[in-house]
């Protein structure tokens, strides 16, 4: 059912709303109320509105493309979706060009414009599901770059005090998969990203994995000896399509466990008894382990709890084979039995990466839930 706002915003107002398909992950879950925003003035009013009358006492949930959380049956709380759209060209010189992309941009979208145009920085965070507003909060990364790289700064508006801030990359405190926004989970709503992308097609990074293979035989495809972004950018959709589920054919929420790094030392001690384990050294002795290499070690590629299974092609993405039915207590029984399996082959504990959403709208941060 839909209704108007308590006050002339123009945003939409769902009432009583299945979530189900709202969320890569497919699990079945119906919110108290949704409020999809379109631009800022909308939000704006409805925070006006919030305050004045009883709705107040109603919890706030911001959801952006839901491909990295794990929604609970009966959400009470109102969810805010910021949908605005837009991208702009805000200064450029020969060296680099600054956009600003407003939160509702798909992101993988906005990776072909950005390489389309001659905007490099962002082609190997390819195909990467979800909305641009959700990439600093998770602060995504694949393939030898991470959003902070890039990003010059994020607009967003903050709940408790009804007030707008611009953030810069420091302000964000971004960490490994980790950020401000995520540490302070419905605190901030992002409605902008801004980035800084370079113009030299001759800068590329291609060190991980097959990705300088493949993305050499596009470059020959095009009669170029030397890589440029686009052949990383092509060559890392293959890959990834070649390895993960689409999540409009299987549902998932992508990379599910958190690759753990571990000291220097215990990494040492575990090569000599797996020679082959797969990890990237990082600064203070520490060694980042992958986590997908953990879970087919263990055998449990292919494997988990129905109906929630690990994918055939790529351990570290749990899929969901009941699609609008499965719901939170299936993801946590097979969570657990991974965690637990790998914990007792090789005293690692894996952390989860998606966020996990309690029906009241608070979250958790992937902890070890029995």
């Amino acid at each position: 059912m839909t209704t108007a706002l308590p006050c002339d915003s123009g945003a939409q107002y769902d009432c009583a709303y299945d979530l189900s398909q709202a969320n890569t992950m497919a699990l079945a879950c119906v919110a108290d109320t949704v409020v999809t925003f379109r631009d800022e003035g909308q939000l704006y009013s409805f925070m006006a509105s919030y305050e004045e009358n009883s709705d107040a006492n109603c919890p706030l949930f911001v959801l952006s493309g839901g491909s990295n959380v794990l929604l609970p049956k009966q959400l009470q709380a109102i969810v805010l979706r910021p949908h605005m759209r837009g991208i702009t060209l805000t200064d450029q010189n020969q060296d680099y060009v600054d956009i600003e992309v407003m939160a509702g941009e798909n992101w993988h979208d906005l990776v072909l414009y950005t390489v389309s145009q001659g905007w490099y920085g962002l082609e190997n965070l390819a195909l990467i599901p979800g909305l641009t507003g959700a990439a600093p909060v998770q602060n995504i990364g694949a393939y030898g770059v991470q959003l902070e790289d890039c990003l010059q700064y994020v607009r967003a508006y903050h709940l408790p005090t009804k007030t707008w801030h611009r953030l810069s990359a420091a302000d964000c405190e971004f960490g490994y998969r980790d950020s401000l926004f995520k540490r302070a989970p419905n605190t901030w709503l992002i409605s902008r990203v801004g980035f800084r992308l370079h113009t030299d097609a001759t800068k590329v990074l291609a060190s991980y994995g097959d990705v300088q293979k493949v993305a050499q035989r596009f470059a020959e495809q095009q009669g170029r000896q030397q890589l440029a972004p686009v052949d990383v950018m092509h060559a890392i959709i293959d890959i990834r399509q070649q390895k993960l589920p689409d999540p409009k054919q299987l549902p998932n929420c992508g990379s599910f466990f958190q690759n753990p790094i571990i000291s220097q030392r215990q990494f040492t001690s575990l090569q000599t008894a797996y020679p082959d384990i797969v990890g990237y050294p990082m600064q203070g002795a520490m060694v980042k382990v992958a986590a997908g290499w953990l879970i087919e070690q263990a055998g449990l590629k292919g494997s988990g709890i129905e109906p929630i299974m690990t994918h055939q092609q790529q351990a570290l993405v749990l899929t969901n084979h009941r699609p609008y039915q499965a719901t939170q207590a299936d993801v946590i029984a097979a969570q657990n039995h991974i965690i637990n399996c790998i914990y007792k082959k090789f005293e690692i504990t894996l952390s989860r990466e998606p966020v996990w959403v309690n029906s009241d709208a608070t979250v958790g941060h992937g902890e070890h839930e029995i």
